[in-house]
């Protein structure tokens, strides 16, 4: 005999997973916060230090807190109200990813007001190196933060039979 499955989106599997398990989802929405604050604090612990500013903007949230924050972890467009993120300094990207050399040119009529009293219309920025820290320690916290959440399921599951 051939089993059959259905492909069911997230907001059916979820439909169907509340009327069986109502805590179900208010569990994984705890679980969902923990991870994503974990993944903030291993993120910090590996990126790098120059004066600390750009360390301690690094910190995990639900999305729903800061609509108008860009993420750097799941961060896209959701209809989930309990799904989370890693926040950090607009910048993370270049950090990240590092940049290539270039000339920074001023504006028109303007001049770019280098250290000290020089001045000039145009500058060669050596570019940064990549300093690789979120989506590595993300990649190797993914199955963890899986584990976590399933748990979590799991858990009100089985509170739910009354095992």
């Amino acid at each position: 005999m051939a089993i059959k499955a259905k492909m069911l989106g997230r907001g059916a599997v979820m439909r169907k997973l509340n009327q069986l398990v109502p805590e179900a989802e208010k569990q994984l929405a705890e679980a969902q916060l923990e991870a994503a604050k974990e993944l903030a604090g291993d993120i910090a612990a590996r990126a790098p230090v120059e004066t600390g500013e750009y360390k301690a903007s690094i910190e995990g949230a639900r999305l729903a807190d800061r609509p108008a924050s860009n993420a750097v972890v799941g961060g896209s467009a959701t209809k989930d109200k309990n799904a989370t993120g890693v926040f950090a300094a607009w910048y993370w990207r270049f950090v990240e990813f590092g940049t290539s050399p270039h000339k920074i040119k001023a504006k028109p009529g303007k001049m770019l007001h280098l250290h000290g009293n020089v001045f000039a219309s145009e500058v060669d920025h050596p570019g940064a190196r990549a300093q690789p820290h979120i989506f590595p320690t993300f990649r190797a916290a993914r199955p963890r933060i899986r584990r976590k959440m399933a748990n979590a399921v799991n858990k009100a599951t089985r509170k739910v039979m009354g095992k």
